[in-house]
């Protein structure tokens, strides 16, 4: 499979398998790749098999009694499907996850102070990331006093990915940024997302349903169906393709074959061959 480019990676998946239940297998042999510095997406339906692909990499699946069963996950080199959720968090890899699950009885300043519980860097150092987090948020600035759950969707989720970067990380796996968002505020999360990309040299892996705002963003990415890749490229190619354009970016026109009829279906079956 590709590799978004020759820069090396910072996060490698090696054809792993996932497994819920002990029966239900979910991702069957899923690889990919993110640079470090880059941001890369992956797409897909719901059901694909998104969510659970970050959930491997960020060791919360077995809180829903799934597990890894074949394959492997490196973050810097290392091997980590093994650790902990908090021992990833403390080598720099966080998850944001979808639906944001801010405490919504505490006040923004709180949640986004819960991030920094894994650190020992004092509390200057600390306070320090809260005013960064304030400058790429200046929303969340202003409703610092405000309890978590009166806030809007697009400030709950200006919180969790400030709280996210409160733990200091190198990459953030960013799950569902745009469910439920208004199409200005989805914009105004990801040109932050792009920024803190640029600034700090955050590396981010999204999983997103909205394909044409994560291609906007994103430098590469990998379409997901049915727990396999069945397709990745840069997003410019991903973009310009015409299955991606007919079953993803809605350029299909108003009547829309399914996957299995005729000349599409036998597009699809190239993805899979």
């Amino acid at each position: 499979m590709t590799a978004p480019d020759a820069t090396k990676p910072i996060l490698s998946i090696n054809s792993i398998e996932v497994i819920y239940d002990h029966v239900i297998l979910v991702l069957k042999g899923v690889s990919l790749t993110v640079p470090e510095g880059g941001i890369v997406a992956i797409l897909g339906a719901n059901g694909a098999g998104k969510s659970t692909t970050l959930k491997s990499i960020s060791n919360l699946l077995k809180s829903e009694r799934g597990a890894v069963t074949k394959g492997s996950i490196e973050f810097k080199g290392e091997r980590v499907d093994m650790l902990t959720p908090s021992d990833l968090v403390k080598r720099g890899c966080i998850q944001v996850m979808e639906g944001r699950h801010c405490f919504g009885h505490l006040t923004i300043e709180e949640n986004l102070l819960t991030g920094a519980f894994t650190r020992r860097d004092g509390n200057a150092a600390v306070k320090a990331d809260l005013e960064r987090v304030y400058t790429y948020f200046p929303r969340l600035r202003e409703r610092r006093t405000s309890l978590a759950g009166y806030t809007s969707g697009g400030e709950q989720q200006m919180c969790a990915i400030g709280r996210a970067l409160m733990s200091r990380p190198t990459m953030i796996l960013l799950d569902e940024p745009s469910m439920g968002l208004a199409p200005q505020i989805v914009a105004q999360i990801f040109e932050i997302v792009k920024d803190i990309n640029t600034r700090d040299k955050v590396s981010f892996l999204l999983a997103e349903q909205n394909t044409n705002v994560a291609l906007k963003y994103a430098t590469y990415g990998y379409i997901l169906e049915n727990g396999r890749v069945v397709m990745d490229g840069t997003a410019q190619s991903l973009r310009e393709n015409e299955d991606v354009k007919e079953f993803y970016l809605g350029a299909g026109g108003g009547d829309r074959k399914s996957f299995r009829d005729g000349k599409s279906y036998k597009r699809r079956k190239r993805w899979l061959a």
